[in-house]
């Protein structure tokens, strides 16, 4: 049976085990290896049939050809794709806490992009943003990389992410632009709304995105490299930003409330 041009792969036993427990009704069909009997396949097509997905025990061959190439360890979903897309607005009428989000500027490459959505599951950011275009989006090979993420973390496209991120200061957010020449992440106030923005690998923010954010702050490096790969930055200052939130006293647990006006620099 060929793959409906309204589905995507989903590959491997982490993201579709997250995809079945978070939203079970967007998945088509479970495709799994007919030769692999182990408990943990047992466990996964119990699931699946438990939520009411239809099962497909096939050969290897099938497995492959609709992984198109993406590591799968024998389990394959389609995934129903018209149900992803999230919107901002969904997304902050959503939050139960101070928003945490992860703003990616340009950032093409499938792999950087799992691993950045990992990165904000990890670390409990609601959300990645990305601009619609000059970026990567939900892939086999982005699921793949994510382990999952990219079932429990929404992936927010917008048309004009400068637009976007002013939009966001209105509403309470504090929007932090990572650069090497800003203040340090060690010295930076981590508390309140905020919303990290990167640029692409090499080029770094665009000049528009830099000229919205709020600060610019960056990773104090005591090697011999200059910067880190745009997906471990991410990690590092996602990380920071929730520790600094679990060590203040007294931290409110609060919905966005509306922005004070940053004093001129």
């Amino acid at each position: 049976m060929p793959r409906l041009a309204s589905t995507r792969p989903l590959c491997g036993f982490h993201a579709v085990t997250a995809r079945l427990r978070r939203r079970a009704t967007g998945v088509e069909t479970l495709y799994v290896d007919a030769s692999r009997h182990d408990p943990r396949m047992r466990e996964l097509v119990s699931r699946a049939a438990g939520a009411g997905v239809p099962v497909q025990r096939v050969d290897a061959v099938r497995i492959d050809a609709l992984a198109g190439g993406v590591a799968h360890q024998g389990v394959v979903a389609l995934i129903r794709a018209g149900e992803e897309p999230a919107t901002l607005d969904e997304v902050l009428a959503a939050l139960a806490e101070p928003a945490l989000l992860l703003v990616l500027d340009g950032v093409t490459d499938p792999h950087n992009l799992g691993a950045c959505l990992r990165s904000a599951d990890a670390f409990g950011a609601q959300a990645v943003i990305v601009p619609k275009d000059r970026a990567a989006g939900i892939t086999a090979t982005v699921a793949k990389a994510a382990s999952g993420a990219a079932e429990t973390v929404p992936l927010v496209a917008v048309t004009n992410l400068a637009r976007a991120l002013r939009e966001l200061k209105e509403r309470g957010v504090w929007v932090l632009g990572a650069d090497q020449g800003g203040e340090t992440l060690v010295d930076a106030d981590l508390g309140g709304p905020i919303a990290w923005v990167f640029g692409a690998e090499g080029a770094g923010l665009r000049r528009l995105t830099r000229s919205v954010c709020d600060r610019l702050v960056g990773i104090p490096m005591q090697g011999a490299v200059e910067s880190l790969n745009v997906s471990v930055a991410v990690g590092v200052c996602l990380y920071a930003t929730r520790a600094a939130r679990l060590h203040a006293p007294g931290a409110p647990v609060a919905r966005v409330q509306p922005r004070a006006t940053l004093p001129p620099s």
